[in-house]
Protein backbone atom coordinates (compact mmCIF):
# COMPACT_ATOMS: atom_id res chain seq x y z
CA UNK A 1 0.00 0.00 0.00
CA UNK A 2 1.34 3.34 -0.93
CA UNK A 3 1.90 5.94 1.71
CA UNK A 4 0.63 8.87 0.44
CA UNK A 5 2.68 11.93 0.39
CA UNK A 6 0.25 14.70 3.00
CA UNK A 7 1.56 17.54 0.89
CA UNK A 8 -0.17 16.33 -2.20
CA UNK A 9 -3.14 15.54 -0.28
CA UNK A 10 -3.79 18.57 0.96
CA UNK A 11 -3.21 20.19 -2.49
CA UNK A 12 -5.36 17.56 -3.84
CA UNK A 13 -7.89 18.70 -1.50
CA UNK A 14 -7.59 22.57 -2.30
CA UNK A 15 -7.83 21.60 -6.16
CA UNK A 16 -11.10 19.44 -5.45
CA UNK A 17 -12.43 22.36 -3.09
CA UNK A 18 -11.47 25.18 -6.10
CA UNK A 19 -13.06 23.17 -8.16
CA UNK A 20 -16.38 22.55 -6.92
CA UNK A 21 -16.45 26.27 -6.13
CA UNK A 22 -15.63 27.09 -9.56
CA UNK A 23 -18.18 25.27 -10.68
CA UNK A 24 -20.88 26.44 -8.05
CA UNK A 25 -20.21 30.34 -9.10
CA UNK A 26 -20.76 29.70 -12.41
CA UNK A 27 -23.93 27.59 -12.48
CA UNK A 28 -25.44 30.40 -9.99
CA UNK A 29 -23.97 32.78 -13.02
CA UNK A 30 -25.48 30.86 -15.71
CA UNK A 31 -28.91 29.94 -13.65
CA UNK A 32 -29.23 34.21 -13.17
CA UNK A 33 -28.30 34.55 -17.05
CA UNK A 34 -30.70 32.25 -18.68
CA UNK A 35 -33.43 33.93 -17.04
CA UNK A 36 -32.77 36.92 -18.66
CA UNK A 37 -34.93 38.31 -21.19
CA UNK A 38 -34.01 37.25 -24.79
CA UNK A 39 -33.42 40.63 -26.06
CA UNK A 40 -30.65 41.12 -23.51
CA UNK A 41 -29.32 37.52 -23.42
CA UNK A 42 -28.74 38.20 -27.23
CA UNK A 43 -26.86 42.05 -26.62
CA UNK A 44 -25.09 41.30 -23.02
CA UNK A 45 -26.24 44.75 -22.39
CA UNK A 46 -28.85 45.85 -19.55
CA UNK A 47 -30.16 49.77 -20.40
CA UNK A 48 -30.07 51.52 -17.12
CA UNK A 49 -31.37 55.21 -15.94
CA UNK A 50 -29.13 57.25 -13.32
CA UNK A 51 -29.60 60.94 -12.26
CA UNK A 52 -25.94 61.56 -10.90
CA UNK A 53 -26.21 64.34 -8.82
CA UNK A 54 -27.20 62.37 -5.44
CA UNK A 55 -24.01 61.28 -3.76
CA UNK A 56 -22.32 59.14 -2.34
CA UNK A 57 -25.16 57.08 -4.17
CA UNK A 58 -24.42 58.09 -7.82
CA UNK A 59 -22.01 61.35 -8.86
CA UNK A 60 -19.78 62.54 -11.31
CA UNK A 61 -16.07 62.11 -10.35
CA UNK A 62 -15.08 65.78 -10.20
CA UNK A 63 -11.31 64.76 -11.75
CA UNK A 64 -12.13 61.55 -13.81
CA UNK A 65 -15.54 62.88 -14.50
CA UNK A 66 -16.68 58.92 -14.03
CA UNK A 67 -19.69 57.93 -13.17
CA UNK A 68 -18.80 56.68 -9.32
CA UNK A 69 -20.94 56.04 -6.24
CA UNK A 70 -23.01 53.13 -4.45
CA UNK A 71 -25.53 52.22 -7.31
CA UNK A 72 -22.81 52.40 -9.39
CA UNK A 73 -20.84 49.89 -7.42
CA UNK A 74 -23.69 47.88 -7.10
CA UNK A 75 -25.04 48.07 -10.54
CA UNK A 76 -21.46 46.88 -12.36
CA UNK A 77 -21.74 43.80 -9.25
CA UNK A 78 -25.21 43.19 -10.58
CA UNK A 79 -23.80 42.98 -14.26
CA UNK A 80 -21.02 40.52 -13.37
CA UNK A 81 -23.07 38.39 -11.73
CA UNK A 82 -25.38 38.30 -14.79
CA UNK A 83 -22.48 37.84 -17.18
CA UNK A 84 -23.43 41.21 -18.91
CA UNK A 85 -22.76 44.96 -18.95
CA UNK A 86 -24.38 48.17 -18.03
CA UNK A 87 -25.20 50.86 -20.21
CA UNK A 88 -25.63 53.55 -18.06
CA UNK A 89 -27.92 56.49 -19.58
CA UNK A 90 -27.59 59.36 -17.57
CA UNK A 91 -31.65 61.06 -17.04
CA UNK A 92 -32.78 64.05 -15.63
CA UNK A 93 -34.81 63.09 -12.19
CA UNK A 94 -38.45 63.57 -13.49
CA UNK A 95 -37.68 61.62 -16.66
CA UNK A 96 -36.64 58.34 -14.79
CA UNK A 97 -40.08 56.71 -14.44
CA UNK A 98 -41.00 58.03 -17.86
CA UNK A 99 -37.92 56.47 -19.89
CA UNK A 100 -38.97 53.09 -17.89
CA UNK A 101 -42.57 53.57 -19.16
CA UNK A 102 -41.59 54.49 -23.09
CA UNK A 103 -38.84 51.01 -22.96
CA UNK A 104 -35.78 53.24 -23.82
CA UNK A 105 -34.22 51.88 -20.60
CA UNK A 106 -34.51 48.32 -19.18
CA UNK A 107 -34.27 49.56 -15.06
CA UNK A 108 -33.38 52.23 -13.04
CA UNK A 109 -30.62 52.44 -10.29
CA UNK A 110 -30.70 55.65 -8.82
CA UNK A 111 -31.48 56.31 -5.42
CA UNK A 112 -35.45 56.39 -6.16
CA UNK A 113 -37.69 55.85 -3.28
CA UNK A 114 -39.78 53.40 -3.42
CA UNK A 115 -43.09 55.00 -2.50
CA UNK A 116 -46.99 53.33 -2.89
CA UNK A 117 -47.91 56.07 -6.13
CA UNK A 118 -44.82 54.92 -8.13
CA UNK A 119 -45.50 51.00 -8.05
CA UNK A 120 -48.97 51.63 -9.99
CA UNK A 121 -46.34 51.63 -13.11
CA UNK A 122 -42.93 49.71 -11.83
CA UNK A 123 -42.09 47.29 -9.82
CA UNK A 124 -39.60 47.73 -7.27
CA UNK A 125 -36.48 45.37 -5.54
CA UNK A 126 -36.08 47.50 -1.95
CA UNK A 127 -32.11 47.28 -1.92
CA UNK A 128 -31.55 50.31 0.72
CA UNK A 129 -33.15 51.52 4.25
CA UNK A 130 -33.58 55.36 3.45
CA UNK A 131 -35.35 58.44 5.56
CA UNK A 132 -36.32 62.24 5.18
CA UNK A 133 -34.35 64.07 7.49
CA UNK A 134 -34.44 67.55 8.82
CA UNK A 135 -31.12 69.37 9.14
CA UNK A 136 -29.86 72.87 9.58
CA UNK A 137 -27.17 75.21 9.52
CA UNK A 138 -25.18 74.29 12.96
CA UNK A 139 -24.34 78.10 13.81
CA UNK A 140 -28.20 77.96 14.50
CA UNK A 141 -28.01 74.90 16.66
CA UNK A 142 -28.84 77.04 19.90
CA UNK A 143 -32.06 78.61 18.07
CA UNK A 144 -33.38 74.99 16.73
CA UNK A 145 -32.94 72.49 19.08
CA UNK A 146 -35.71 70.20 17.86
CA UNK A 147 -37.90 69.43 15.01
CA UNK A 148 -41.09 71.08 16.22
CA UNK A 149 -38.81 74.30 16.47
CA UNK A 150 -39.93 74.31 12.57
CA UNK A 151 -43.43 74.64 12.92
CA UNK A 152 -44.37 77.71 11.57
CA UNK A 153 -40.69 78.02 9.52
CA UNK A 154 -39.66 77.59 5.99
CA UNK A 155 -38.54 74.10 5.07
CA UNK A 156 -36.83 73.25 1.87
CA UNK A 157 -36.42 70.50 -0.10
CA UNK A 158 -36.35 68.96 -3.81
CA UNK A 159 -39.84 68.91 -5.31
CA UNK A 160 -38.60 66.05 -7.31
CA UNK A 161 -38.10 63.68 -4.41
CA UNK A 162 -41.30 62.26 -1.88
CA UNK A 163 -39.77 64.37 0.95
CA UNK A 164 -42.23 67.59 0.25
CA UNK A 165 -44.96 65.27 0.86
CA UNK A 166 -43.48 63.54 3.81
CA UNK A 167 -42.68 66.86 5.80
CA UNK A 168 -46.41 68.47 5.08
CA UNK A 169 -47.45 64.89 6.96
CA UNK A 170 -45.51 65.02 9.38
CA UNK A 171 -46.01 69.27 10.07
CA UNK A 172 -50.26 67.89 9.88
CA UNK A 173 -49.48 65.59 12.90
CA UNK A 174 -46.88 67.52 14.98
CA UNK A 175 -47.09 71.14 14.15
CA UNK A 176 -50.75 71.52 13.57
CA UNK A 177 -51.86 68.53 15.32
CA UNK A 178 -50.40 70.81 18.19
CA UNK A 179 -51.92 74.01 17.55
CA UNK A 180 -49.24 75.35 15.87
CA UNK A 181 -48.11 77.14 12.74
CA UNK A 182 -47.25 74.50 10.18
CA UNK A 183 -44.29 74.12 8.17
CA UNK A 184 -44.14 76.29 5.06
CA UNK A 185 -42.66 73.61 3.00
CA UNK A 186 -40.43 75.31 -0.24
CA UNK A 187 -39.68 72.65 -2.90
CA UNK A 188 -36.14 73.33 -4.42
CA UNK A 189 -34.84 72.26 -7.45
CA UNK A 190 -32.68 69.80 -5.88
CA UNK A 191 -31.00 68.90 -2.40
CA UNK A 192 -27.90 71.14 -3.10
CA UNK A 193 -30.90 73.83 -3.93
CA UNK A 194 -32.15 73.18 -0.46
CA UNK A 195 -28.26 73.82 1.05
CA UNK A 196 -27.85 77.13 -1.17
CA UNK A 197 -31.07 78.42 0.44
CA UNK A 198 -29.75 77.44 3.99
CA UNK A 199 -26.70 79.41 3.58
CA UNK A 200 -28.69 82.07 2.17
CA UNK A 201 -31.40 82.25 5.21
CA UNK A 202 -33.98 81.93 2.72
CA UNK A 203 -35.02 78.90 4.91
CA UNK A 204 -34.34 77.69 8.17
CA UNK A 205 -33.85 74.19 7.81
CA UNK A 206 -33.42 71.32 4.79
CA UNK A 207 -34.99 67.95 4.31
CA UNK A 208 -32.69 65.64 2.93
CA UNK A 209 -32.03 61.67 2.97
CA UNK A 210 -30.55 60.02 5.77
CA UNK A 211 -28.66 58.09 3.76
CA UNK A 212 -27.14 61.11 1.81
CA UNK A 213 -26.66 63.63 4.86
CA UNK A 214 -23.55 62.26 6.38
CA UNK A 215 -21.77 62.05 2.77
CA UNK A 216 -22.46 66.24 2.40
CA UNK A 217 -21.64 66.93 6.28
CA UNK A 218 -18.56 65.24 5.64
CA UNK A 219 -17.62 67.25 2.31
CA UNK A 220 -18.52 70.47 4.42
CA UNK A 221 -17.20 69.89 8.18
CA UNK A 222 -19.02 71.67 11.27
CA UNK A 223 -21.56 73.47 8.19
CA UNK A 224 -24.83 70.85 9.04
CA UNK A 225 -26.84 69.44 12.01
CA UNK A 226 -29.33 67.14 11.94
CA UNK A 227 -32.41 67.58 13.85
CA UNK A 228 -33.62 64.37 15.30
CA UNK A 229 -33.93 61.21 13.83
CA UNK A 230 -35.20 60.49 10.42
CA UNK A 231 -38.77 61.01 10.47
CA UNK A 232 -40.70 59.28 7.35
CA UNK A 233 -38.76 56.10 6.35
CA UNK A 234 -39.03 54.56 2.74
CA UNK A 235 -36.81 51.93 0.88
CA UNK A 236 -34.72 52.87 -2.17
CA UNK A 237 -35.78 50.39 -4.93
CA UNK A 238 -34.19 49.41 -8.25
CA UNK A 239 -37.47 50.07 -10.67
CA UNK A 240 -38.99 47.61 -13.31
CA UNK A 241 -41.50 47.95 -16.28
CA UNK A 242 -44.37 45.92 -14.60
CA UNK A 243 -44.12 43.99 -18.04
CA UNK A 244 -40.23 42.77 -17.66
CA UNK A 245 -40.51 39.90 -14.45
CA UNK A 246 -37.60 38.43 -16.50
CA UNK A 247 -35.12 41.08 -15.86
CA UNK A 248 -36.80 41.72 -12.18
CA UNK A 249 -36.24 38.21 -11.43
CA UNK A 250 -32.81 37.34 -12.74
CA UNK A 251 -31.29 41.21 -10.78
CA UNK A 252 -33.13 39.37 -7.67
CA UNK A 253 -31.15 36.40 -8.01
CA UNK A 254 -28.45 38.46 -8.68
CA UNK A 255 -28.83 40.85 -5.25
CA UNK A 256 -29.34 38.00 -3.26
CA UNK A 257 -26.06 35.95 -4.32
CA UNK A 258 -24.68 38.92 -3.56
CA UNK A 259 -25.40 39.81 -0.05
CA UNK A 260 -24.85 36.16 0.14
CA UNK A 261 -21.18 36.37 -1.03
CA UNK A 262 -20.47 39.71 1.29
CA UNK A 263 -20.34 41.81 -1.76
CA UNK A 264 -23.03 44.13 -1.15
CA UNK A 265 -21.79 44.57 2.62
CA UNK A 266 -18.40 45.38 1.30
CA UNK A 267 -19.81 48.06 -0.79
CA UNK A 268 -22.06 49.13 1.77
CA UNK A 269 -18.91 49.90 3.82
CA UNK A 270 -16.79 51.49 0.71
CA UNK A 271 -19.00 54.01 1.10
CA UNK A 272 -19.94 54.55 4.72
CA UNK A 273 -23.46 53.30 4.34
CA UNK A 274 -23.55 50.55 6.38
CA UNK A 275 -26.07 51.82 8.53
CA UNK A 276 -29.01 51.73 5.86
CA UNK A 277 -27.76 48.60 4.45
CA UNK A 278 -30.24 45.66 4.71
CA UNK A 279 -30.33 41.93 5.15
CA UNK A 280 -32.70 40.59 2.73
CA UNK A 281 -34.18 42.25 -1.14
CA UNK A 282 -37.72 43.19 -0.37
CA UNK A 283 -40.36 43.80 -3.77
CA UNK A 284 -42.39 46.78 -3.40
CA UNK A 285 -41.94 46.86 0.23
CA UNK A 286 -43.10 43.12 1.08
CA UNK A 287 -40.74 40.59 1.77
CA UNK A 288 -40.26 37.91 -0.41
CA UNK A 289 -39.99 34.12 0.42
Amino acid sequence: MKKLNPMRAVSNLMTVCLSACLLTCLFASGANAQALPDAIMKSKVIKVAVNSIYPPMEYKDPESGDLVGFDIDLGNAIAKQLGVKLDWQESAFEQLLPSLATGRVDMILSGLSDVPGRRDTADFLDYLNSGAQFYILASRANEIRQATDLCGKPVGTSRSTSFPADTTAWSAKHCEGASKAAIDVAGTEDTSAARLQLKQGRIAAGVQGSETLPYVMKLEPNTYKPIGEPFATSPEGIAFAKSNARLRDAVLGALNTLIANGTYAAIAVKWNLQSSAVRQITLNGTTLR
